[in-house]
């Protein structure tokens, strides 16, 4: 996991707010008109995307305010807030959709077909439109690829919507429209639910998944002075930055310049092999206290 953090274009996601908004509208307008759920579900889907995009520009603002005394950690973990408030939003939404579009296969309607397609077309343009702006953001930002997600989503039940339109347009097949509408709504939740376990793992603490302790440990252990490394604690502040704390037995009683520099050294070493740069090593020697790796009492040893 790189340690770096990268800066949204502000300009970029101030176009695909606004892209969004306007065919947010159309839809809606649209799908009133046409009498179409699948337009209006992917009206819906716009407008969390206008959220979505909300959200994640003002969280990563947030993130970059400076640490202070009531905030040591300063505020990187809104950004990580604002991904699980947006991907929990786009399964609620999933969820409504689905009832509506059952709804609709038991009391099927007839739809203008015309207004699907073009809408459903304007969908396609403007949301690749969106994509393309923050492509290279959510890359690198767990909370920008949620709102990088609602656009993708965008784009495949546009495209979805303009062939359920060809459907009812040469076949009256009306039935389809539901059926869409449902495909789209388990393709958000399909979509979201990573997002919502990534980022529930984060604010939970949970260890990052790519980080093997044991390979630490061994990593720790293989300096000679070293005894064992037990109480670890290991978590992620944001979607990037890596925490290591832990206590480090010495095994002889060592001078406190050569203790320093075997930490200094530990550090480094961690630093490159795993890429955890915030690393809190307590040395110890014959300390009398719980030597389990995990710590309070924990199974692992």
């Amino acid at each position: 996991m790189a340690h770096h953090h990268h800066d949204i274009k502000g300009k970029n996601l101030f176009v695909a707010i606004l892209l969004n908004v306007i065919i947010t509208v159309a839809q809606i307008v649209g799908g009133i008109l046409s009498g179409s759920l699948a337009l209006l579900s992917d009206a819906l889907h716009n407008f969390s995307d206008v959220l979505s995009l909300l959200i994640s520009y003002g969280a990563n603002r947030m993130a970059h305010k400076p640490s202070g005394q009531k905030q040591t950690f300063g505020y990187k973990r809104a950004e990580i807030l604002a991904t699980l408030f947006n991907a929990s939003a786009l399964i609620g939404i999933g969820l409504y959709i689905i009832y509506e579009a059952i709804t609709r296969i038991l009391h099927p309607e007839v739809i203008d077909s015309q207004w699907v397609i073009w809408l459903g077309l304007l969908g396609v343009v403007v949301n690749g439109g969106s994509i393309f702006l923050l492509h290279s953001d959510a890359k690198e930002n767990m909370n920008i690829k949620a709102a990088y997600l609602h656009l993708l989503g965008d784009v495949l039940t546009s495209v979805a919507v303009v062939i359920g339109g060809l459907l009812m347009q040469f076949w009256q097949i009306y039935w389809v429209d539901p059926i869409i509408s449902i495909m789209i709504a388990l393709y958000l939740m399909y979509a979201s639910f990573d997002l919502v376990r990534e980022s529930t793992e984060i604010l939970m603490q949970f260890a990052p998944r790519n980080v093997d302790i044991e390979k630490i440990v061994q990593a720790v252990k293989s300096i000679n002075t070293i005894e064992n490394i037990h109480h670890i604690h290991l978590w992620n502040l944001s979607d990037h930055e890596v925490f290591l704390e832990a206590h480090v037995d010495f095994k002889e009683n060592l001078p406190l310049k050569e203790v320093t520099e075997t930490i200094t050294q530990l550090e480094a070493l961690i630093k490159d092999k795993f890429d955890i740069a915030h690393t809190t090593l307590q040395a110890e020697y014959h300390r009398n206290d719980d030597k389990s790796l995990i710590g309070e009492k924990g199974k692992t040893v």
